[in-house]
């Protein structure tokens, strides 16, 4: 029993002592083992004055300045203890690394803009019907939202006092005219201008009770074969279109000018697209634009409109489509590209990006073979360049190759460290 206590405590001794060897090692880097002879500042010593930017903490020197970043007047750390993750490398190791340095400029950003639109129906196609009279629906043909109608096609009958009055008096006007006629000498080498006159008049008001008040042409032919008024009349669609409001039922009363249902041609839709504010900036009508439809439809078209006003902090855009190839459905959702206008912005190679779970780095050269990962924000993609929102400035220099080892061997000079700090 007292041999193994004695194994436990000499175990537990190399393990601190090692421990101890390994936290009493200065911060180094793994993959050159060759030191440098540039100098820099030390900034583990609680002692030392240091000055670092309020807003990249990261940005730390040994003098005062500004930050290279954003410009802001570096803060003195007041004799507290700091530390950067950076990392120090020879040139021989970077050579053999092969880390290639890219400065940030500026260039043109272009931007595909990913966003939903909504099918609708074309409101300037919309078509509603209307009583002309008031009165009792008997009958209803069309029965739910959705069905077709084509023009010409009887929508409903009414019983209507005052329409019966119209068709007395509709045909009180031919009995005069057949009056009229009768006492006008006619031969059939001559023509009466005033007979003319009263066929005009005859086929204007025969027009008038079709297309104006919607009276079918089947009534109103017997109408007047019977020379009587009738008590119920067919009520016909002035145009064709899709059921997209119904308004009544069979046996309502209706009034003069109730809108009873509202008809649609779809073969002429809207695309409403929904932008958020900021996205507003970056289109402008005449922008091309790729729907993408359920059904797998990729359709070319472009930017049409883009409402003044936003609602519940977004913005309508429109596109105009001619729906008589395509056969889209309103209502129905469809992706949409939008390839917005080029914009000027800070631009970088893609390959200098390291993507991580908490933000994007990059590992910024600070010269003299320092590199130091820097956290930025990125924006639009094109091809192999990508735009720099923040975190960098114009003239960076930044590493395209070789960052992820350079990337790995800062964290481990950083965990060595803290664990020298404690």
């Amino acid at each position: 029993m007292t041999k193994k206590k004695t194994a436990l405590l000499a175990l537990i001794v190399i393990v601190f002592a090692a421990l101890y060897f390994v936290s009493s090692r200065p911060a180094s880097l793994p993959l050159s083992a060759e030191p440098t002879d540039a100098p820099q500042p030390n900034f583990s010593r609680a002692d030392h004055k240091t000055w670092f930017c309020p807003m990249h903490p990261e940005i730390m020197q040994d003098h005062p300045g500004t930050c290279p970043i954003c410009g802001m007047k570096l803060v003195e750390a007041n004799g507290v203890a700091t530390h950067e993750h950076g990392i120090q490398v020879d040139n021989a190791t970077i050579q053999r690394l092969g880390v290639r340095l890219v400065a940030v400029k500026h260039g043109m950003a272009e931007q595909d803009l990913l966003a939903y639109g909504n099918i609708v129906a074309n409101e300037n196609t919309l078509h509603g019907v209307y009583s002309k009279y008031d009165g009792w629906i008997k009958k209803l043909y069309v029965h739910s939202v959705g069905e077709k109608v084509s023009a010409g096609q009887v929508l409903y009958e009414i019983y209507s006092p005052d329409m019966i009055a119209r068709e007395r008096a509709y045909l009180s006007a031919i009995d005069r005219r057949k009056q009229v006629l009768q006492t006008i000498p006619t031969t059939a080498d001559t023509e009466n201008d005033y007979v003319m006159e009263l066929a005009m008049d005859a086929a204007k008001d025969r027009a008038k009770f079709h297309e104006v008040e919607g009276v079918s042409v089947e009534t109103i032919q017997l109408i007047e074969d019977s020379k009587q008024a009738l008590d119920v009349v067919k009520i016909v669609a002035g145009s064709s279109g899709v059921v997209t409001q119904l308004n009544v039922r069979a046996g309502a009363f209706v009034s003069a000018s109730t809108p009873l249902m509202m008809l649609a041609d779809t073969s002429k839709v809207w695309v409403d697209v929904f932008l958020y504010p900021d996205q507003v900036g970056l289109v402008k009508v005449g922008d091309p634009v790729t729907l993408h439809t359920p059904d797998g439809q990729a359709i070319q078209a472009k930017l049409d409109f883009i409402a003044p006003l936003a609602e519940n902090n977004k913005v309508r855009a429109r596109v105009y489509l001619d729906n008589t190839q395509y056969h889209l459905r309103p209502g129905a959702f469809a992706d949409v590209t939008i390839a917005a206008q080029p914009h000027e912005a800070l631009i970088l190679p893609k390959s200098a990006i390291l993507y991580t779970a908490q933000s994007n780095m990059v590992m910024l050269s600070r010269g003299e073979g320092h590199f130091l990962p820097v956290a930025v924000e990125t924006g639009s993609e094109n091809g192999d360049s990508i735009e720099i929102i923040s975190g960098l400035s114009v003239g960076a220099e930044v590493a395209v190759n070789g960052q992820f080892l350079l990337d790995a061997a800062s964290s481990m000079n950083a965990a060595a460290e803290r664990m020298h700090m404690h």
